[in-house]
Formats: C-alpha cells, sequence, structure tokens
C-alpha cells in the first residue's frame, strides 16, 4: 500500500485476516458513520458486528457517540462495511492511523467510500439539521497521512485531489435527494484537529477562505482514499451553527452535536439509503 509505513501495513493485514475469519462477505462499498450517525449501520442486512477492539492493529474510538464497530452486511443489494463511529487526531492517534479503516475497507474489497460526519455550519443562510453534500475540502490540520516513503512501483508520489469528491457521485447524492423532496446544501468543508472548537477570529477566517462548514475528522481520510484510487462521497450533518457573529452557541457542545445528528438520521439515512444503488 502506497506511502504506508511497514507497522500500518502490518496492523491493516492483521486487521484484515481477523475480519476475514469471521465472514466471507467482501464489501464493494465502504461507509464510515460519524457523531450520531450510527445507526445506519444496524439497518445492514445478514450483518456481522466487529468491535474494534477485537480487530488486531486497529485504531479504537474514544469519542462520545462512536460505537467502535466495523458492520459488515447488505443494504440496498449492496455488499457493505459500515465502521460504526471513526478515529480523530485528537484522540492521540497519527494521521496515518486515522487512515486505518479506509485502507482496511480497500484491503476487504471496497471501490467506493462514504464518508460522513456532524459538523458545524459556517454559512450565514444555513441552519442547523440540514445535509450538505461535500464538494470539496479545506485541510486545515497541518497533517497528511501520506507523509513518508512512498513505493513508485505501486503508485504515483503526488496525488491529484481537484476532484477528491468523485463528480459522478455528487450527481447521484444530487438526484437522490430530488427524489426524497430533500433539501440538499452543497459546500466546502474545512478540517481542524479539535479538540477545542474555533474561536470567532478563526471561523471568520474559515469563512473568508470558502469554507461552509467545519469539522475535526473527514479530510485525512478523504486524502487516503483517493491515494488507494476509492471513489469518495461526502455527505455532512449540519449540527450546529459556527457563526463567528451569532451571540448563541449554546449548540455547540458535545451533547447538543450528538443530540441534533440523531435528529437528523432518518432524512439523514434515507439519502444514504437511496443513493447506494447508483454507486
Amino acid at each position: 500500500m502506497r506511502g504506508v509505513n511497514p507497522d500500518i501495513k502490518a496492523r491493516i493485514s492483521s486487521a484484515a485476516a481477523a475480519v476475514r475469519l469471521l465472514t466471507t462477505l467482501e464489501p464493494e462499498i465502504a461507509i464510515i458513520l460519524g457523531s450520531g450517525l450510527g445507526p445506519l449501520a444496524e439497518q445492514l442486512e445478514d450483518a456481522v458486528f466487529i468491535p474494534y477492539g477485537d480487530l488486531p492493529g486497529f485504531p479504537v474510538s474514544t469519542a462520545p457517540g462512536h460505537k467502535g464497530r466495523a458492520v459488515l452486511g447488505t443494504l440496498e443489494g449492496r455488499r457493505v462495511v459500515a465502521f460504526q463511529g471513526r478515529v480523530h487526531v485528537y484522540e492521540g492517534y497519527s494521521a496515518q492511523e486515522v487512515a486505518i479503516p479506509v485502507y482496511l475497507a480497500h484491503a476487504l474489497g471496497a471501490t467506493s467510500l462514504i464518508v460522513t460526519n456532524a459538523c458545524g455550519g459556517l454559512h450565514p443562510e444555513w441552519n442547523a439539521g440540514d445535509i450538505m453534500l461535500q464538494t470539496d475540502y479545506l485541510n486545515m490540520t497541518g497533517m497528511n497521512p501520506l507523509i513518508g516513503p512512498n513505493d513508485a512501483a505501486i503508485g504515483q508520489r503526488f496525488v491529484p485531489m481537484m476532484d477528491a469528491y468523485d463528480p459522478q457521485y455528487r450527481e447521484f447524492a444530487v438526484q437522490a435527494a430530488r427524489g426524497l423532496d430533500l433539501e440538499l446544501r452543497q459546500g466546502v468543508y474545512l478540517g481542524i484537529t479539535g479538540p477545542t472548537y474555533a474561536p470567532r477570529a478563526e471561523l471568520r477566517m474559515f469563512r473568508t477562505l470558502g469554507a461552509d462548514a467545519i469539522g475535526m475528522s473527514t479530510v485525512l481520510e478523504v486524502i487516503a482514499a483517493r491515494y488507494i484510487g476509492l471513489r469518495v462521497l461526502g455527505l455532512s450533518s449540519v449540527t450546529d451553527m459556527a457563526v463567528a457573529d451569532r451571540e448563541d452557541h449554546s449548540g455547540t457542545t458535545e451533547a447538543a452535536v450528538i443530540a441534533r445528528a440523531a435528529q437528523t438520521g432518518p432524512r439523514f439515512q434515507a439519502l444514504v439509503r437511496a443513493v447506494l444503488p447508483k454507486l
């Protein structure tokens, strides 16, 4: 696997071997489920649930709202591996460790990734409860999972990110939302490390840079996915408004974010299920 250090490679191989002992299903599509969005994994049919702690070398989620399980089964006729919760750099994991679920999905057979998150809305005309199609990203983490040696025999060192989010997949999401009569925002997701929420000055700067939403995940996973050739669709649940000049930021708490994501869950799940057969 290109650019992945030997220790990470060994951890991915060990985790993949452990999964194969528990199921013969080879996923086509991987879904990473963010804060409060995990219940979609429980809709998989003939599902096998594997706690992250049972996968050798796999990072374990410690953030609230992340159950920390890999779930393999079928959904809308597609073979899926769903990661019920992710890991973040603010938990103490490296950028390469954050990418391990992406690499594992690829090792198991997945060729597409749906990456989801709960995020703060920066666009002043949006509202908490909106769903956003990620059209691009701003990486403000100061990290990249591809830093390190590169195996030129496997892939190129410099990976184009002009269309990190697959244009055809984005159109499929727009079509699916239209069919559900669901309003789908479209915008740029900005990733920070966290765990602190951004101050007003940074929020103003991020908006000036062109960001429509902000969160503490996703961009490192998208980079890794594109590096190994996965086609990517990104969807965000806007759980709070991070508009710098608004006085009320009471929704910007851990509990409020998870609660809002749960409220948005049924619409979010319907959208993912509607788009799955198109991928």
